[in-house]
Order: structure tokens, then C-alpha cells, then sequence
């Protein structure tokens, strides 16, 4: 019997950081007015996919959105949802940090101070050896540089491949799994990418 698993990952919506580039990892900055109208554009579309499971990043930018969206009273916060650490960078834009290490690239180099593209690569794959065991459908309240290496390991694929994901605020993604008996791998597959709410129509039930 085959068995499907879809993961509705949304980053939050927009804050003055995200808005100028800066790099915000454990800093708890608040959604902007337009971040609070992009977060509550999620409401109608996640409200017809009847998932009983929400998670969201314990940052306030994250709860705010996953509040917004009408989840606030059901998600679980889940620390490994968290925003890249981003140590000594925290704050900074990539211009300005490349004034200080000329080339610098998150996905080769991480942050001092912070975690290194390993480091991430970990915490992802912790989050998905526990959520791959579900079944159904699950919403995800998450950031941007987490959710791209999210997607590059949900995938199998190294860190650095997460830089070919772009991930705007307040948009939504499907990861999928497949699961079926025991002579069949778990397949698992991006079936959306980066969509703003407007655009995305919940995907159609399939029979078992």
C-alpha cells in the first residue's frame, strides 16, 4: 500500500531585514506591516488542505506568519526549523561581509561564530529523518536560507546546492514523499517551488 507525505514548507513573511538583505538568524525581528498582509494571504489556500500537523521555527518572525495564516493555536514550536545561524554575519548584508573575506559564500564557507554548512546539514537531516515517518500532510513555518537547504537535502544532494533554490518570503513549497512496501525506496520529489499564495492550488487527492 502506498503512502504519501507532503510537507507545505512556508517562510515567513517580510521584515525590514529580509527587505534590505540583512542576514537574520537568531535575532527576533518583527514581520513588517506588508509581512503581516503576505502572512495573512495564506490563510484561505492552507485552510483547505486540512493538515492536523504544523510546526513552526521559534523565531517571531516565523509565528507571526504561522499566527497570521490561522495556525497560531496548533503549531509546535520545533528548534531545528530555526533560521541559519549565522554568528558573527548576523545583520550583515553579503556585500558587507565580503568586504571583510572577499568571496565569501554561506553555502562553501558558513559563518564563524555560527554553523557551518555540515553543522546545518545535520540539523536538516534530523528534522527529516523525523518527519519523513509521518503521513498526510504537515505544514512547515520556516526561514529562507533553512528552507533552501531543507530542500537540497529532502533531495539527497549537498548544502550547496540549496544556492539554486531561491525562496521568497511568504511563498509555499511541497515536498513530497512516496512510500510504498518493502521492495520500494521511499521517493521523494519538489513538487512546488517558491509559490506565492495567489498561484498555488492545493494538490489533489490521490488514491492509495
Amino acid at each position: 500500500m502506498t503512502s504519501i507525505l507532503r510537507l507545505f514548507l512556508i517562510r515567513h513573511g517580510e521584515t525590514e531585514w529580509s527587505l534590505n538583505g540583512q542576514h537574520t538568524g537568531g535575532t527576533d525581528i518583527a514581520l513588517t506591516s506588508h509581512g503581516e498582509e503576505m502572512a495573512l494571504g495564506l490563510r484561505g489556500v492552507l485552510a483547505e488542505l486540512n493538515c492536523t500537523q504544523v510546526r513552526v521555527s521559534p523565531r517571531l518572525r516565523a509565528r507571526q506568519t504561522c499566527e497570521a495564516a490561522g495556525f497560531g493555536g496548533q503549531a509546535q514550536i520545533d528548534p531545528d526549523l530555526a533560521e541559519w545561524d549565522y554568528g558573527d554575519y548576523e545583520s550583515l548584508r553579503t556585500e558587507d561581509i565580503r568586504k571583510r573575506r572577499a568571496g565569501w559564500s554561506i553555502w562553501r564557507d558558513g559563518c564563524p561564530g555560527g554553523e557551518s554548512p555540515r553543522e546545518i546539514s545535520l540539523r536538516a537531516d534530523r528534522l527529516i529523518d523525523r518527519l519523513r515517518k509521518l503521513e498526510g500532510c504537515v505544514i512547515l513555518f520556516s526561514h529562507g536560507h533553512f528552507g533552501r537547504v531543507l530542500a537540497a537535502r529532502w533531495l539527497g544532494a549537498p548544502v550547496a546546492q540549496g544556492q539554486h533554490f531561491l525562496l521568497s518570503p511568504a511563498t509555499l513549497s511541497i515536498l513530497r514523499q512516496t512510500t510504498g512496501d518493502a521492495l520500494q525506496p521511499d521517493e521523494r520529489q519538489i513538487e512546488l517551488w517558491n509559490s506565492p499564495p495567489p498561484v498555488f492550488s492545493p494538490p489533489p487527492k490521490e488514491a492509495a
